[in-house]
């Protein structure tokens, strides 16, 4: 039996549901990426008032987005591991880690764009 993919709109149909229901899915059982999400939520109107440029814009929104976006790994890499099994292992608590500092340093990078741009926009 041969299985055929859908393609053109009904393969991007799909793979947008996908993504939605991987976005609620996170919603609903991470904490983290909850707060996060209010966080872009409340910081993506600001960036209006903060960027001077497109550019700026465009990148103030692209730190933000980066966040979500590890945390989804993160979440993702945490759900292989303790599918994986309950036992400690030592690559697995190394994975959960290095979830967890890629987040850290996404948050990392969002201080430093936002604050550079506020310091050139206001303080400079």
């Amino acid at each position: 039996m041969i299985v055929t993919k859908a393609t053109g709109f009904a393969r991007f149909y799909h793979a947008t549901r996908y993504s939605m229901k991987g976005i609620r899915a996170a919603y609903i059982s991470e904490p983290a990426f909850r707060y996060e999400s209010w966080i872009v939520a409340l910081m993506a109107p600001a960036s209006f008032f903060v960027a001077n440029t497109g550019f700026q814009w465009g990148v103030m929104i692209a730190s933000l987005l980066l966040v979500l976006v590890m945390e989804l790994l993160n979440t993702a890499i945490e759900a292989i591991v303790d599918r994986a099994g309950t036992e400690f292992h030592a690559l697995a608590g190394l994975a959960k880690d290095l979830g967890s500092a890629a987040v850290f340093f996404a948050l990392f990078i969002v201080a430093v764009v936002w604050g550079g741009i506020i310091w050139d926009n206001f303080l400079s």
